[in-house]
């Protein structure tokens, strides 16, 4: 069936259509919108209803993936850089060593997870874990989930993926990685009651968002059409600049082999970087008054459209054409979910924590700020620090779970 939409101006106007009704609904005081986003929130709409659009072949697929781009290219780093303006920094380095435990907890389950969920399968159902070497393929996939893209492709080099099999990895990476964001999503909503069951100590995660809110509350002024325009033109200008030195700097550590396996030759990487970096910086001098004209909001816009489009990308229609290799990867993220959730549980960690640690893992820095955002728009830049962390320790990562995976099934 020819796709409905075949234009790019049309499916971003769908996709804009689609989360200012989710927004609308969401702020009706009707009694059936206020249970029904009690039960599903509507971020998770934002990313739900536009993978059901694209399954359903409403617009044509290479459209979710230019729109992805522009939104990953330019709003996450104007995004990451509004947001990072708000925050109290010393605050933010305060929130304590469980933060980074939790990330470094989501590695782990990762690694084991996926050596464990290949070693099932090559027990029971060797058919669909032996042929082709496809434990290679889920080196990719260990690699995507600890780092990001730039850490699949080294992968997918080092152990000479051929392209079929990468293609098939790829689908198993974003089916599975984007219904656990979907999950995250929805628990930010009912974070509370998570934290309850962890018994833990939000204290600091509270202290940081009663300062940004307080601070917020006692400045907020209903923005002018002059404010908006500094906020856009400062906000686009730290972006520019940030692509400007990013790619130069990664060029620059291009000349040395051993930059990749660390990431440090991706312009992507530094390109949130810079922009945090630049947040950081700005949020000490007056360009944090920005912030009393509603800068976070705008960071939250763009982190909304973000969402959108990553939704845009889902084919839920191919979940069964994969199968076998699917439920690998379903029950490897199952085995990372439940060993997150007990070293959460055994350390009193807050679920904030458990969740952004886990997708700055399994998501990198595209989609671990909008988690965290998700939160609270002023923990964004801490999904952002733990991802650049992801991009250091993914290769590594992957090249341990490959090797680990290799023993099980030979070749």
């Amino acid at each position: 069936m020819n796709p409905l939409i075949t234009t790019l101006p049309a499916a971003f106007g769908l996709i804009m259509g689609v989360v200012g009704a989710i927004f609308y609904t969401g702020n009706s005081a009707h009694p059936f919108w206020r249970r029904f986003y009690t039960i599903l929130p509507g971020i998770v709409l934002c990313c739900f209803v536009p993978a059901g659009l694209n399954s359903a072949g409403v617009f044509a697929p290479e459209l979710g993936k230019q729109i992805y781009s522009f939104a990953a290219t330019y709003l996450l780093p104007a995004s990451l850089f509004l947001m990072t303006l708000s925050m109290d920094v010393p605050k933010l380095l305060g929130l304590g060593w469980k933060v980074l435990a939790m990330f470094l907890t989501a590695s782990l389950a990762i690694i084991l997870g996926g050596v464990l969920s290949l070693a099932i399968f090559h027990a029971i159902a060797p058919e669909w874990v032996d042929g082709d070497r496809i434990w290679r393929g889920f080196a990719t996939i260990a690699g995507s989930w600890i780092g990001g893209g730039a850490n699949q492709t080294a992968m997918k080099e080092l152990y000479h993926v051929n392209d079929t099999l990468f293609g098939t990895m790829v689908v198993v990476d974003v089916i599975v990685a984007e219904f656990w964001m979907i999950g995250l999503l929805f628990m930010a909503k009912k974070a509370e009651s998570v934290d309850r069951w962890l018994k833990a100590d939000t204290s600091a995660i509270d202290t940081l968002k009663h300062t940004v809110e307080k601070y917020a509350r006692e400045n907020e002024r209903i923005p002018s059409l002059a404010d908006l325009m500094i906020i856009l033109g400062i906000a686009f200008a730290v972006v520019g600049a940030s692509h400007f030195f990013g790619d130069h700097i990664a060029a620059w550590f291009k000349q040395f082999p051993w930059a990749k396996s660390y990431s440090l030759n991706s312009a992507f990487l530094w390109l949130v970087m810079l922009a945090t970096v630049f947040g950081i910086l700005f949020s000490f001098t007056r360009a944090r008054e920005l912030e009393h004209a509603g800068g976070s909001r705008l960071g939250s816009v763009f982190i909304y459209i973000l969402v959108g489009s990553i939704g845009m990308q889902m084919e839920l229609d191919k979940i069964f054409d994969n199968f076998g290799v699917i439920m690998v990867g379903v029950v490897w993220m199952l085995f990372h979910i439940a060993f997150i959730f007990i070293v959460a549980k055994i350390i009193r960690a807050p679920s904030f924590f458990l969740a952004v640690g886990s997708k700055a893992n399994i998501g990198g820095a595209a989609s671990a700020p909008v988690v965290a955002a998700a939160f609270h728009p002023s923990l964004a830049p801490v999904g952002v620090l733990l991802a650049i962390l992801g991009y250091a320790i993914g290769t590594a990562g992957g090249y341990l779970t490959g090797e680990m995976m290799r023993l099980i099934v030979g070749g």
